[in-house]
């Protein structure tokens, strides 16, 4: 689970930024399919920690590598820092669902994104919303309660993280509408990194020190720590994906394309956990997608007139 936002003066190529997005829409599950693996062994908050942690390694390689180190410092540091403190802690809340519930489960409950995203912009944005979008976050809504029930009686409140990644995730897109991102895809990622990095270590730090169950640290083996590497060259790469794809089209035309994850999840979770979502789950999923295309569709005709 990752996302990005941001536009840029790249030539527009639809049929290229249509491939960008699916390639990384295809690729993320594999990320939250190695760290539900891992959750069998090692903590989420230490999984968590090695995603933000070979991200920023990564990014200092590669600033080192090209001569950008000097780059890397923020135009905008504290929002960058803001953005990844949300990013990290969402991150946790997914890595932990994903330990007691599917990976599609799991992602189908966090794309009530969009509905959550609209609520908060009419309420911290002032953004007007009609009788059609409230229509459509509740029926959105209704696909995660259907979704939700079984998983709430069989392991309780952990069936909620996804939701609560959503609101996370959320008000990153929030911050993202406040504060349009005005740093380089590397320096960004850098950001989160670091940030992600510091308030994750110092969790696992807390745990260390007060023995708290969940949050001690276990030293992974070889295997382990190339797989922690992967989640964080997957989750650099996958964001990077987002954001070409972005630059090279319009958001109405590659919206849709996020729900392509599901298919990549389902598919994984089948073949590496033997998990497949039941009948009552796949109404879930067919609500939480039809809405979120319904919102996306609104959103471009209503900025569409807002432009005549």
């Amino acid at each position: 689970m990752t996302r990005a936002a941001g536009q840029s003066s790249v030539d527009q190529n639809p049929f290229l930024a249509i491939i960008l997005m699916t390639v990384s829409m295809l690729l993320l599950p594999v990320m939250d399919t190695i760290a539900k693996y891992l959750s069998s062994d090692l903590p989420t908050v230490e999984i968590t920690f090695g995603r933000f942690a070979c991200q920023l390694l990564i990014c200092v390689f590669l600033a080192l590598f090209t001569g950008r180190i000097m780059r890397l410092k923020s135009k905008q540091p504290v929002v960058n820092y803001v953005r990844g403190l949300l990013l990290a802690s969402a991150s946790l809340c997914f890595f932990t669902a994903l330990k007691y519930m599917s990976v599609a489960t799991a992602i189908s409950i966090f794309f009530i994104e969009p509905m959550v995203l609209t609520v908060l912009a009419a309420l911290f944005l002032k953004e007007q919303v009609g009788p059609r979008r409230i229509s459509a976050v509740l029926v959105g809504l209704l696909g995660a309660v259907i979704i939700l029930r079984p998983n709430l009686a069989e392991i309780g409140l952990v069936s909620l993280l996804p939701v609560c990644t959503a609101f996370l995730f959320s008000f990153y897109l929030l911050i993202n509408r406040l504060y349009p991102v005005t740093d380089s895809l590397l320096t960004i990622q850098f950001s989160a990194g670091v940030s992600g990095s510091l308030f994750l270590g110092a969790v696992l730090l807390f745990g260390f020190f007060s023995g708290s169950e969940g949050l001690e640290f276990v030293p992974p083996s070889a295997s382990q720590s190339a797989l922690l590497m992967l989640i964080g060259l997957i989750s650099f790469a996958g964001h990077g994906l987002v954001v070409a794809a972005f630059q090279r089209g319009n958001a109405s035309l590659l919206a849709p394309l996020q729900y392509v994850e599901i298919v990549g999840a389902t598919l994984l979770g089948y073949l590496v956990f033997s998990d497949f979502p039941d009948g009552p789950t796949w109404l879930g999923i067919a609500l939480i997608v039809g809405s979120g295309l319904y919102i996306t569709y609104r959103e471009r005709r209503l900025k569409s007139a807002a432009t005549v």
